[in-house]
């Protein structure tokens, strides 16, 4: 296992490691994230009931649960 730490990230042989890796799940998570967190807000502020903002919060906290590669 590398760890990488500071300015390392521009190294060459860093750069082509780091470029490698599968980010794709990582990024979607954190669009959802996103997404789900926009939803819940623009819920609370048309006053919809509690449990319709819940749901966006449940759901992001779901998402945050499922297990990703912390290294990415």
């Amino acid at each position: 296992m590398h760890i990488i730490y500071g300015m390392d990230y521009l190294a060459p042989d860093n750069l082509s490691r780091l470029s490698k890796r599968k980010t794709s799940k990582k990024e979607r998570h954190a669009l959802m994230e996103s997404a789900l967190g926009m939803e819940g807000i623009e819920r609370f502020v048309r006053m919809e009931p509690v449990e319709r903002v819940h749901e966006c919060v449940l759901a992001t906290l779901a998402l945050e649960s499922e297990p990703v590669d912390p290294r990415l």
